[in-house]
């Protein structure tokens, strides 16, 4: 893993200790492919690396059309083919009950993302490396194997959720696959990095048909609304557990591991800088107002299509979706919602593959931006043409457990989600790597919290998946054992931080704040807690990864 020290004519004004240049001039950076310096080509819009003039509101606008897209991708990218299956679901067998928690979703959403959207920017070092440097080669080995054999296995799932779309259009299997395989793949082999994102950007406003969807079905709108703010959990006490795995399932499809590597470094590969962060925030926003409009109405066009009828509470897949749909509203109705189930696949598609091609890049040091070309940069782009057409392959193959598949992405991402997390909330915490954009106290207060509900839910989801009769009362054991260990380690911490002050954060100059290059930067101490925690952390990751496994391929021999 060679690390390459660019240069770029950026001014800087460097927090004390920083370790970097005075002002203006020839600063060594962090970044680690030259192709990752320069003019911002985004989808609709250019701006050139020395524009420092001041922007009116026009010239503002113009600005976020350029800068938009690596958080609107990423949102609408998470709301593929196993989400169009697992708000369907929640649709089909429970009505509108489940919808709050979209909402739910919203700040961890939001505070995940913007997250690795600030190390994007603010480093130029895609997440995968920054774990390898930060936290040494054992978590960097364990975080890239965990994303390939989850992104590999969600890639597979796109591909299920391609066979069913064009499947219900009457479309032959094979050349279907094939076909888009093709598109994904040579959509990112354009040598440019803003024809890619129009693409990209093209099938982002693919998912917008969900809406006229929604209005050609027309769920009850007051019902809709009430489900929004009122939570419950269908079913009664007999089906408990069944619903509250199905809530599990729905964080799990919306909160994914891949999402912060694939931002972290798109944000890289786009080239913004700390400067253009309000528009990046507001570009995350975006994307997240689309991700839950599209799950809503999902859920919002399962349920009218399914109420009053046989198929209530009786789920399949996306297809029987797409059939329940077209005998409740039309044939249109069904073609629309194939259209866009198609749609959301090859977008996750893209969004999954690029995400280990940009680790594996960053990790070993090979160049990988979409700014080259293919002979520019041929390991980043094998990796990624190598694992569309793996998925696709298995897709093909007869007799695949597809169904286990889906089952191993949702238990697997459930599982390594917590870490991820763990990750994130401690290089945002790393003042060497972010200086005056770390963590404040409010963010992270907030973040050890949706890190623990992560966590308690990961155990549910990996008991779950080892014991498929796991009971009520044992869901809520866990949920209240996993409160009360929280509990007592934020008041440990809090007994072990008494009296001591906590140095504040300067953020002068933070706009023009660039990380260090990483072999410049101190390794950090980290406590005895510190270490503790991530042992059981790591002793738990491996535990139920291999539990899981096992279950799996029981299941797989079983038949």
């Amino acid at each position: 893993m060679t690390e390459t020290t660019l240069t770029t004519s950026l001014p800087v004004s460097p927090l004390p200790g920083s370790g970097l240049p005075g002002s203006g001039t020839a600063t060594r950076s962090a970044v680690l492919d030259e192709a990752h310096l320069g003019d911002i080509h985004g989808a609709f819009g250019t701006i050139r690396l020395d524009d420092h003039a001041p922007r009116g509101l026009s010239a503002k606008l113009r600005t976020l059309l350029a800068i938009v897209g690596p958080g609107l991708i990423v949102m609408v990218g998470d709301n593929d083919a196993g989400a169009f299956a697992t708000y369907g679901q929640a649709g089909q067998n429970y009505g509108t009950h489940l919808v709050w928690t979209l909402l739910l979703l919203v700040p961890v959403l939001y505070v995940n993302q913007e997250m690795v959207l600030r190390l994007g920017a603010v480093t130029g070092v895609g997440h995968a490396r920054l774990i390898f440097s930060r936290f040494g080669r054992f978590w960097g080995a364990f975080s890239v194997i965990d994303l390939l054999l989850l992104n590999a296995l969600t890639l597979v799932t796109e591909f299920i959720g391609i066979t069913l779309a064009t499947g219900y259009l009457g479309l032959p299997k094979i050349p279907s696959v094939l076909l888009a395989a093709a598109i994904i793949i040579s959509s990112a082999f354009t040598g440019s990095f803003k024809r890619f994102e129009r693409i990209a950007m093209t099938l982002c406003f693919g998912s917008l048909l969900l809406i006229p969807l929604y209005f050609l079905i027309h769920p009850a709108s007051s019902q809709m609304a009430r489900a929004f703010v009122v939570p419950g959990l269908p079913g009664g006490s007999g089906q408990l557990a069944t619903v509250m795995l199905l809530v599990i399932s729905i964080v799990g499809t919306t909160v994914a591991p891949w999402q912060l590597f694939f931002q972290q470094s798109y944000v890289i590969d786009k080239r913004i800088t700390p400067r253009f962060m309000k528009y990046e925030k507001a570009d995350l926003c975006l994307g997240i107002v689309v991700v839950v409009v599209g799950a809503a109405a999902v859920m919002g066009i399962s349920t009218a299509a399914f109420a009053g009828t046989g198929g209530f509470g009786n789920f399949t897949d996306a297809a029987g979706l797409a059939h329940g749909i077209a005998a409740h509203a039309g044939k249109l109705a069904g073609v629309l919602f194939a259209v866009a189930l198609l749609d959301a696949s090859i977008i996750g598609a893209f969004a999954v593959s690029l995400s280990t091609a940009y680790a594996l890049g960053d990790v070993f040091g090979i160049k990988h931006s979409l700014h080259r070309g293919v002979e520019g940069a041929r390991g980043f782009y094998a990796v990624y043409a190598g694992l569309v057409l793996v998925a696709a392959v298995i897709v093909l193959i007869p007799g695949s457990p597809l169904g286990l598949l889906t089952m191993g992405v949702q238990a697997l991402a459930g599982v390594l989600l917590p870490s991820a997390s763990v990750y994130l909330l401690m290089l945002c915490n790393d003042r060497q790597v972010l200086g005056p954009w770390a963590n404040g106290r409010r963010t992270n207060a907030f973040t050890a919290l949706v890190v623990g509900v992560l966590v308690a839910l990961s155990l549910i989801l990996t008991a779950s998946v080892i014991w498929p009769g796991i009971t009520a009362s044992a869901i809520f054991d866990i949920l209240g054992g996993s409160g009360a260990a929280g509990l007592l380690l934020a008041g440990f911490r809090l007994w072990r931080q008494r009296g001591r002050a906590v140095e504040p954060i300067d953020r002068t100059g933070k706009e023009d704040w660039r990380m260090p290059p990483l072999d410049t930067l101190a390794r950090p101490v980290f406590s005895t807690g510190h270490r503790v925690g991530m042992a059981v952390l790591r002793s738990y990751l491996l535990v139920a990864t291999v539990l899981v496994i096992v279950r799996l391929v029981q299941l797989a021999l079983a038949g």
